[in-house]
């Protein structure tokens, strides 16, 4: 699936001369998450503010690069059914604004630019050259970056629950996802290069240590059903990875029995399963206030009251569909089923059987981590990724058609 990238020619003339600007999008997708954490948490808003000038000043390069006439996807985009999903969904977030309970109308308005600028440089990218060539460097690009963040993970000191981390700044969940969607992606690597499984084991032991519970179980069982349904692995691999599994988790044993005793009796009560069924109760009674069109974008952060005797701020729901149902309502639902359901589809038309399993499990890994946890903004699987799959699927679907 993967092959190396090299400067993008028009008539004979090198029209991108900078290759390593996929891969340090991808680079800054994943490690733009430890930014404040690490040089700004006496003043997280500067912090914001710095991550935003970044993201608009990457922006701005990708702009640059891609003047010229489109040599990628453009012909594809407006056939692509997820594509099309993704944009509806950026559209309705964006109107959203006019309406929403958010607590600062500039500030949401700005997040919103970031999460749309994080799809647009997807797709300029994709639109400057062979899509299975940028999509290399860009995912080559995430994985380095999701490399990064358990680095810093690993050196920072441990929290009273004994996870790593901040949970204002550099949250143990967002930790957890990054690795495994970092993994994802380096599994996606692994069909042509080899090299990419010591970043994919590095970050499996990096999220095991994460101690993010809905991602490692989401995790654990996508990956289980991965190792069953693949045709292209080897019995004998597919029991040394089991085998290597169960020994990275007895040797983890002794810490998530530790993490579990103080889980289970001095940890932050709205975090547990009972705290959590709480905070959906009260968010889907006042999704159910507003269930056509929601309450807007960022609207639950200083917005929903603390719950608990611990007073624990929630940034979101905790389920992905509650919180696209509050957000937007009953469209929020349709777009919701529309972009994972149109997903789903082109995976399941995928010709090539090493990457359907991957992508499934991806799928199915997405799908559990929603029913306990979900994005601010963002859907679970971020909307840059869903654009930049869905249309790198769709150029080698045609790829392969125009060969028969």
């Amino acid at each position: 699936m993967i092959a190396h990238y090299d400067d993008l020619i028009i008539n004979g003339k090198t029209r991108l001369a900078l290759p390593s600007i996929p891969a340090t999008v991808g680079l800054y997708f994943a490690a733009r998450l430890c930014i404040t954490y690490l040089f700004f948490q006496s003043d997280p808003r500067l912090g914001t503010v710095v991550n935003f000038i970044l993201d608009m000043l990457l922006l701005g390069v990708v702009v640059f690069c891609s003047f010229g006439p489109a040599q990628g996807i453009k012909p594809l985009t407006l056939r692509v059914t997820c594509f099309r999903w993704v944009v509806a969904f950026l559209g309705f977030s964006l109107c959203s604004l006019y309406w929403s309970d958010t607590v600062s109308i500039p500030v949401a308005m700005a997040y919103w630019c970031g999460m749309a600028a994080d799809v647009v440089m997807v797709f300029l990218l994709l639109r400057s050259g062979p899509a299975e060539k940028v999509a290399s460097r860009l995912i080559k690009g995430y994985v380095i970056g999701a490399c990064i963040i358990a680095c810093v993970m690993w050196l920072s000191p441990t929290m009273q629950d004994l996870r790593p981390g901040n949970d204002e700044f550099f949250s143990p969940n967002a930790i957890g996802f990054t690795c495994a969607f970092g993994i994802f992606l380096a599994q996606l690597l692994i069909l042509s290069e080899r090299a990419w499984r010591f970043p994919a084991i590095f970050l499996a032991i990096s999220l095991l240590r994460s101690l993010s519970k809905t991602t490692l179980i989401a995790f654990l069982a996508s990956e289980l059903l991965l190792l069953f349904i693949s045709t292209t692995i080897r019995r004998r691999t597919k029991i040394m990875i089991v085998a290597a599994g169960a020994t990275v988790l007895a040797a983890f044993s002794g810490l998530i029995a530790a993490y579990y005793e103080v889980y289970s009796n001095a940890g932050n009560q709205a975090e547990t399963l009972t705290g959590r069924i709480g905070i959906w109760a009260f968010i889907l009674d006042r999704s159910l206030e507003r269930p056509w069109f929601g309450h807007g974008f960022d609207s639950v952060w200083k917005v929903i009251p603390p719950f608990g005797s611990d007073q624990f701020e929630a940034w979101h729901a905790h389920n992905e569909l509650l919180q696209q149902f509050y957000a937007y309502g009953v469209v929020g639902i349709a777009l919701f089923i529309g972009i994972y359901g149109s997903f789903y589809l082109q995976v399941r038309r995928v010709s090539r059987p090493e990457l359907k399993p991957i992508l499934l499990g991806l799928i199915v890994f997405i799908v559990i981590r929603g029913l306990g946890d979900t994005e601010r903004f963002d859907l679970s699987l971020p909307l840059w990724s869903i654009a930049l799959l869905s249309l790198m699927l769709a150029t080698l679907n045609r790829a392969i058609e125009e060969t028969l």
